[in-house]
C-alpha cells in the first residue's frame, strides 16, 4: 500500500444518503442536471453504481461490474428508500479495506487500478450528489476530501483529452476563481448555474 492514499468514502456517502432521504415522491419524475435522467432515474443510477463499485472494491467481479453505464435505463428499486442508504454504506465500508485500493478491478465493464476505481467512486458520489441536490432544491456541502479527489480526477481527464473534452461530457467553462465545487461540476459537463425549469 506504499504510496497509495485511501480515501474515506463514508462522509460523502452520508451526504448523499441525507439528500436522498429528503426527496419527496412528487419530485421523482422531475428533471436533473444529469443528461437524460429524472430524479427517480438518478436515484436508480446511484443504487446501481454503488452496487458496482462496492463489488469492484471487493474484487467480486461479475454482472454488477461488467455492465457498461448506459446499457439500459436505470430502474428505481421499489424499496429504494431502504436499499439506497444500505448500499451507500456497503460501498463506503468496502473501500475502507486497504486491499480494495491495490491491484486491478473492474467497474462499468472497464478494467482499472483499484486506486483509480476508488477515486472514480468518490467522483460519482460528489457529482451525482450535486445533481440530486440541485434537482430537488436542497443545500449541498460535499465532503471536502471527496470533492478534492473528484476535481483532480476530472481535471486530469480534461487535460488529457484536451479541446474541451471531459471524462464523460464536454467541459462547461467555469472561471478559475470559482468555488471548487463549481469547477468540478463544470469539468463534469454540467452548468453550475443549472436550476429546474419553472413548472
Amino acid at each position: 500500500m506504499t504510496g497509495t492514499r485511501i480515501l474515506d468514502l463514508w462522509p460523502q456517502a452520508r451526504v448523499v444518503a441525507r439528500l436522498a432521504a429528503a426527496v419527496p415522491d412528487a419530485r421523482l419524475a422531475g428533471p436533473t442536471p444529469c443528461p437524460g435522467y429524472t430524479v427517480g432515474g438518478l436515484l436508480g443510477h446511484l443504487a446501481g453504481l454503488c452496487t458496482a463499485f462496492r463489488d469492484a472494491a471487493r474484487k467480486d467481479l461479475g454482472a454488477t461490474t461488467d455492465t457498461p453505464p448506459g446499457t439500459a435505463a436505470p430502474v428505481l428499486p421499489a424499496r429504494w428508500r431502504e436499499d439506497l442508504p444500505r448500499v451507500l454504506g456497503e460501498l463506503a465500508e468496502a473501500w475502507r479495506d486497504p486491499v480494495a485500493w491495490t491491484g486491478t478491478t473492474r467497474a462499468g465493464g472497464v478494467d482499472l487500478p483499484g486506486s483509480v476505481a476508488g477515486v472514480v467512486a468518490a467522483d460519482e458520489l460528489v457529482i451525482h450528489g450535486w445533481d440530486l441536490a440541485r434537482a430537488t432544491g436542497q443545500e449541498y456541502v460535499p465532503d471536502r476530501d471527496a470533492l478534492a479527489a473528484s476535481h483532480a480526477l476530472l481535471l486530469a481527464a480534461a487535460q488529457e483529452k484536451g479541446g474541451g473534452g471531459g471524462l464523460f461530457e464536454a467541459v462547461v467553462p467555469v472561471p478559475d476563481g470559482a468555488p471548487l465545487l463549481d469547477r468540478a461540476v463544470g469539468l463534469s459537463g454540467r452548468d453550475p448555474a443549472w436550476t429546474p425549469p419553472s413548472p
